[in-house]
């Protein structure tokens, strides 16, 4: 019995994701993604990191949700380069840069004519944990704050999903002007589903998948 235990601690590490495993991840995680946030924007909601700032400012301003992502992301790769490498810098980006494409593409390839603001805060909340977690097993995420939220956990052993969840407390206080009670209540809500997802899925250690 004590040999199996030590024969199985000494298994071998997983093989490293392949450039097609990668391509594929960031895809699909983006994808997911962007599902989230047509269901979040529809509604009327807010999220956290900086899709959430994205959304503030395409609500305030008037900004195209895409670019408002892809530019609020871009001071943040000298610090993913200089803490998470390379290879997570380019990932990141080529991440980024598919999901500020796919929130302006998808408005046209599908409507939603109606959708139950309760359902889009916990639906949107949990697509876009989930779409982040595939990100994350594939060593890119969607830039900004999840850059920082990463290093954080893998430098210091914060959870992710509780230092995001902090995050997005206070940018959900920050985009209270645009919204009403329901819709930040609900935002909140999507909030901590997402954070959730986080929590229970990806911490040091376990089923982090490289």
């Amino acid at each position: 019995m004590m040999r199996a235990m030590n024969s199985t601690a000494a298994a071998p590490p997983p093989p490293p994701h392949s450039a097609v495993d990668d391509a594929q991840g960031l895809f699909t995680g983006t994808l997911v993604v962007s599902l989230a946030l047509l269901l979040l924007r529809q509604a009327g909601l807010v999220t956290g990191g900086t899709a959430g700032i994205a959304l503030v400012a395409h609500y305030a301003l008037g900004m195209p949700f895409g670019l408002a992502f892809f530019a609020i992301n871009l001071p943040f790769y000298a610090l993913a380069w200089r803490r998470m490498g390379r290879a997570f810098t380019i990932k990141t980006l080529a991440a980024v840069a598919l999901l500020s494409g796919l929130s302006e593409l998808l408005p046209r390839l599908m409507a939603l004519k109606a959708i139950d603001p309760l359902f889009a805060a916990l639906g949107g909340g949990v697509l876009a944990g989930v779409g982040l977690l595939i990100l994350f097993r594939h060593r890119a995420s969607l830039g900004g704050l999840n850059v920082l939220v990463l290093w954080l956990q893998e430098r210091r052993g914060w959870r992710a999903g509780r230092v995001q969840g902090a995050i997005d407390v206070a940018i959900l206080l920050a985009s209270s002007p645009w919204l009403s009670t329901q819709q930040l209540l609900l935002s909140v809500l999507g909030a901590l589903a997402l954070n959730f997802v986080l929590a229970v899925n990806h911490r040091p250690g376990r089923y982090v998948g490289f």
